[in-house]
């Protein structure tokens, strides 16, 4: 099916000051919010966090999984004091590299317009190194 008409194009940013230097948020609500103020019915929505020590991904809203995820970041990617990276002053290597394993964004379909999403699909705002400004980018992009 092909569907035609003026292309739209919509910007919005989150902000987020985390309390923890770790912290999972859960942002479904602020996207959707987003899609619906665009007035795009059929088109894609990019989520992309703005900073290299932060990711947003797409998983279940469960507790036990979440602790779960976070387990197996920190063994993928230990925090420890003799990462490289800490020889300039800093202390996130580890940050970092959890942002490579969980990727910085993801691109999401709309339909009719509405987030299409799976049964179970929350968009969440991983934070690795936080307790300052950060942001998040929504675009929005169809007809």
């Amino acid at each position: 099916m092909v569907k035609e008409g003026i292309t739209k194009v919509y910007t919005e940013y989150i902000t987020f000051n985390t309390k923890n230097r770790r912290e999972l948020i859960r942002i479904t609500d602020k996207i959707k919010e987003a899609v619906k103020k665009s007035s795009v019915k059929e088109g894609l929505c990019l989520v992309s966090a703005m900073h290299l020590t932060a990711s947003v991904f797409i998983q279940d809203d469960e507790e036990g999984l979440h602790q779960d995820i976070w387990e197996w970041l920190e063994k993928l990617a230990p925090f420890r004091e003799n990462y490289k990276h800490h020889l300039t002053g800093e202390d996130n290597a580890d940050a970092h590299l959890k942002n490579l394993i969980t990727h910085l964004q993801v691109v999401l379909p709309i339909t009719e317009g509405k987030l299409d999403l799976g049964p179970w699909q929350e968009i969440f705002y991983a934070e690795y190194d936080g307790q300052r400004p950060k942001r998040v980018i929504i675009k929005i992009i169809g007809i």
